[in-house]
């Protein structure tokens, strides 16, 4: 294709038959961008982009293959092309008797190529090479189908706590949906898929060790750590469906469309048709409800919205509840976005944020995010115009309205209490008139970006105003 960035296989974490894919690289036409840099060994360009083998080349650990297509490889991430009976291969690959011949040849911590590629292939027969190929692609059909159930996938499409509601219509209560509900279903799934694919390597091996006559010296039998599909786990996965929720109000996903709504372009209204995103696309988060649509209220409405009234309370508990902390459900999440969302972000998107978060401090006195997607000239105005004002006129109201209560105070824990409450709005107030200026500075720059240059580039050039990526 035209593209000029193009998919690339780099190694990466523990993982078997399909995943780790994580990178692009820029491409140019024909490859120009890549022949011609410095550094590139100009190798492989005939085999890019084929149907093949990728694995992770630098690890103490065993060999890991996946398959790949339409994708360059190197580095971490070197690749096995073959002519014929590639899924075969694979599962050559990744069965213990590959382990068993090529370890003792490893004498560093990488998989060199020619160890790999001195490694005699045995084929038994018509019938077990047909069924070790059957369960080759089945595998990768079960890694691929975990794969893109987060978001960090290019072919996700929507969360599984959506997905349940679609899946499974007939067990649900449409306007009254409890989120546990969705939760189970979703480790029922990973169970059942951990337990095939584990079943399935255990088979292989047995091909395997058979053909190679390795009865007295291996055994099938597969570890639970050694599969590499993951399991439900509750913490991630609520913090992963609040990801999504962010997602929904900023229009990058809805619950009612598969895969990116809105990543630039033109904005399609009739994606939205239950839940709309935020207007402006700004979303302030806020220590208390000082804004009627800050992130809280927006998250809250989207719980609302998607899973029913009724079954509201308990959803949010049930949140709040995986998050853990303590207070009520809605304190609860409130932290967590004030002081853990961007963080989670910034570990999904490995330090490439695609929602800005623009924070004033360690006071809290003023935190909003956006989308990069739908930043514009006038974002930074509007955050200080229609946000960073406002915020300042609660502040000197709430000051006020202490200063008052302080002065009127009866007892001596009653004036601490207030005074206490008065010296942090106070400080609130006072970084934020620090931040404004900063924000006013660029504000009045109205700065265009290249999405082009990508999230770094383009983060620095408002490192004044944005969280500090860490």
């Amino acid at each position: 294709s035209d593209c000029k960035w193009k998919p690339y296989a780099k190694g990466g974490l523990f993982r078997r038959w399909y995943g780790n894919t994580d990178y692009v690289v820029k491409w140019g036409e024909a490859g120009d961008e890549i022949r011609n840099f410095k550094k590139s060994s100009g190798a492989n360009f005939q085999d890019y982009f084929k149907p093949e083998i990728t694995y992770s080349a630098m690890t103490m650990s065993q060999f890991t293959g996946r398959y790949i297509n339409h994708q360059l490889f190197g580095g971490g991430g070197g690749g096995i092309v073959p002519t014929q009976h590639l899924m075969y291969l694979l599962a050559f690959v990744n069965s213990k008797v590959f382990d068993y011949i090529i370890m003792p040849m490893k004498s560093t911590v990488n998989f060199e190529v020619g160890q790999i590629g001195s490694i005699p292939v045995v084929f038994q027969n018509e019938t077990t090479t047909n069924r070790v190929e059957t369960l080759a692609k089945y595998n990768v059909d079960l890694s691929k189908v975990e794969w893109d159930f987060f978001e960090y996938s290019w072919d996700f499409t929507r969360h599984p706590f959506i997905k349940a509601i679609t899946k499974y219509p007939n067990m649900m209560d449409i306007g009254n949906i409890y989120l546990a509900e969705c939760y189970d279903i979703w480790a029922g799934e990973c169970e059942e898929r951990f337990e095939k694919l584990k079943a399935n390597e255990e088979e292989l091996n047995r091909i395997f060790i058979d053909i190679y006559g390795l009865q007295d010296e291996l055994t099938p039998e597969v570890e639970d750590k050694d599969v590499t599909v993951r399991k439900a786990d509750l913490g991630r996965d609520v913090r992963s469906f609040i990801s999504y929720a962010v997602g929904c109000m900023f229009g990058r996903y809805s619950p009612t469309y598969d895969g990116l709504a809105y990543a630039g372009g033109t904005w399609d209204d009739g994606k939205y048709n239950i839940y709309k995103p935020d207007a402006d696309g700004i979303i302030p988060i806020c220590d208390d409800e000082y804004f009627e649509d800050d992130m809280v209220g927006r998250f809250v409405e989207f719980v609302r919205v998607v899973y029913g009234d009724s079954s509201l309370e308990d959803n949010l508990r049930f949140i709040a509840n995986a998050l853990g902390g303590k207070g009520q459900p809605k304190e609860v999440i409130r932290n967590y976005f004030l002081n853990d969302f961007y963080t989670d972000h910034c570990k999904i998107y490995q330090k490439r944020p695609i929602y800005w978060l623009f924070d004033s401090g360690k006071k809290n006195g003023f935190k909003c995010l956006i989308y990069l997607h739908r930043y514009q000239p006038d974002t930074i105005a509007r955050i200080r115009t229609d946000y960073v004002h406002e915020q300042q006129a609660r502040y000197r109201t709430a000051i006020e309205g202490l200063e008052k209560q302080v002065a009127a105070a009866t007892s001596t824990s009653e004036r601490v209490k207030l005074t206490k409450q008065l010296n942090k709005v106070q400080a609130q107030d006072n970084e934020l008139h620090q931040y404004e200026e900063k924000v006013h500075a660029l504000a009045d720059q109205m700065i265009k970006i290249d999405l082009d240059d990508g999230v770094k580039h383009n983060y620095e050039i408002f490192k004044d105003v944005l969280a500090k990526i860490k």
